[in-house]
């Protein structure tokens, strides 16, 4: 099972194909912010890899990405990834001190909208 290394909280096993936002929740219990509940629309989700960065995204992802500006390869959409190997990550986007009053629907455990994958 990969490794994830998630800054100030430690290392989890998750399970291969597993959603990476659900998993910063649930098992690393992290206060992880996914505002439009996973649909690669707000990018409240965001994390900062350190490693293990994929090499693939979705095209969702991708557009999302472009449309609000975010040019660092390193932060990405957590709820548009598939933990698949090893990663290492930091999470800036937390529900504490945001003001909101949720962390936001629960994403559903596949990727929304359906992935079509590309390169990064």
């Amino acid at each position: 099972m990969p490794k994830l290394t998630v800054e100030g909280y430690g290392e989890f096993e998750i399970a291969t194909g597993r959603r990476l936002v659900n998993a910063l929740v649930d098992v690393a219990k992290v206060d992880q912010l996914h505002a439009c509940g996973g649909a690669s629309r707000c990018t409240t989700c965001r994390v900062q890899f350190l490693s293990g960065n994929p090499e693939k995204s979705t095209q969702a992802e991708k557009d999302t990405r472009a449309a609000k500006a975010i040019t660092d390869p390193n932060t990405r959409l957590s709820c548009q990834i598939a933990v698949e190997a090893d990663m290492h990550v930091q999470c800036p986007s937390r529900f504490e001190g945001s003001g909101r009053k949720d962390s936001g629907k629960r994403p559903s455990e596949q990727i929304e909208p359906p992935a079509v994958w590309v390169a990064r």
